[in-house]
């Protein structure tokens, strides 16, 4: 089957990106090379094209109550146009997906969803949802525009009458950029500030290239997948299918803090009590490599001479220079602090145990 394309397909192919298969979706991977971009997203800022991403809407007078039901989290805690990351689980605790939910209006959510994941959890909210709510599928309305990094909102105040400095962190506003209806997200995956531009996907043109034009003066750099992953890792982020999964809970990937069991009950919460209750037997740490090599996915964690976990996302740190990786190991293991080693190429390098972020931006 073909990949899909996003509205900005040819802007990339313009722009001369290398393009791949990601999640059902062609994607540059990179433009002038991933440590570039990487750093620039650092320094200045960065253009991401997140139109892969999938947009779901749970709306009407039952939405509250099945966004409870649907979520870890306490969706009562979301205020109008206040977004809060969350999960969703299976009945064995298991993880559906990650998510961002946005509370648009009083009885109107925007879930924002991982972009191979897009028909799982539209399915698995319609068997939740059992008509109750009106649960449309949107992402094919929506393009998502991100632009990252220190000069972000300065770029984008020249593009929109709101001020942008009144929106915290995980709020929103509607309004337009660049005369383009558009939602406007203080939220973004590179540990750096930025904003999330969900437009109208006919016009995703005219809002990524308003943003380069008028960010040219400080060096604007469109950015591909590849330095996303690396700035996310940087910051910690998780990544579905690499960190989390089916197979591994909210206690495990260290996302407890999401785990709302005060709220009531939602799907996966028995499981999740009891696993709280009994204990983990795995849990994701930050590992720091402390000799010369690069952790890479599915790479093998050792205490010792005894193997005792698997890294599940890692790569040489540009803002560091060294290797970083998260990955999944014993409790007993998983003090910061902890000597471990991590194989590669047969041969054991020296690591510890950190707590993430690995790089955090000064204010």
């Amino acid at each position: 089957m073909e990949a899909n394309r996003t509205p900005l397909y040819q802007v990339h192919r313009s722009l001369g990106a290398r393009m791949i298969e990601f999640g059902g979706w062609q994607m540059p991977v990179h433009y002038t090379g991933i440590l570039a971009e990487h750093r620039a997203v650092r320094a200045q800022v960065g253009l991401f094209d997140l139109s892969h991403m999938g947009e779901i809407e749970i709306a009407g007078p039952r939405a509250y109550a099945v966004c409870q039901e649907l979520f870890v989290t306490d969706i009562a805690r979301i205020r109008i146009m206040q977004a809060q990351y969350s999960v969703m689980c299976y009945a064995d605790g298991g993880i559906v997906d990650d998510v961002i939910i946005y509370r648009l209006a009083e009885e109107r959510y925007l879930v924002c969803v991982n972009a191979a994941n897009r028909a799982t959890d539209y399915g698995w909210m319609a068997e939740h949802n059992r008509g109750r709510a009106d649960l449309i599928d949107r992402s094919d309305e929506y393009a998502l525009v991100a632009i990252q990094g220190p000069q972000a909102q300065a770029i984008l105040s020249q593009l929109t009458s709101h001020d942008l400095s009144a929106i915290r962190r995980y709020w929103a506003t509607q309004g337009e950029v660049a005369g383009v209806p558009t939602l406007v997200a203080r939220t973004g995956y590179t540990g750096e500030d930025g904003f999330e531009l969900f437009v109208p996907a006919e016009r995703a043109e005219r809002v990524w290239q308003a943003c380069g034009a008028v960010g040219r003066a400080s060096n604007i750099v469109p950015v591909g997948l590849g330095a996303r992953d690396t700035l996310r890792l940087e910051a910690g982020y998780l990544l579905y299918g690499n960190d989390i999964d089916t197979r591994t809970t909210p206690l495990e990937a260290g996302l407890q803090r999401l785990v709302h069991f005060e709220a009531g009950s939602f799907v996966g919460s028995e499981a999740l009590r009891k696993q709280q209750t009994d204990g983990i037997e795995k849990q994701l740490v930050g590992i720091k490599m402390e000799g010369a090599g690069i952790p890479r996915h599915g790479y093998t964690i050792w205490s010792g001479d005894q193997e005792v976990g698997v890294v599940t996302s890692g790569t040489q740190s540009p803002m560091l220079g060294v290797g970083i990786a998260l990955g999944y190991v014993p409790p007993s293991c998983a003090d910061s602090g902890t000597p471990l080693a991590v194989a590669i190429r047969n041969r054991y390098i020296p690591a510890v145990v950190v707590k993430p972020p690995f790089y955090r931006r000064s204010k």
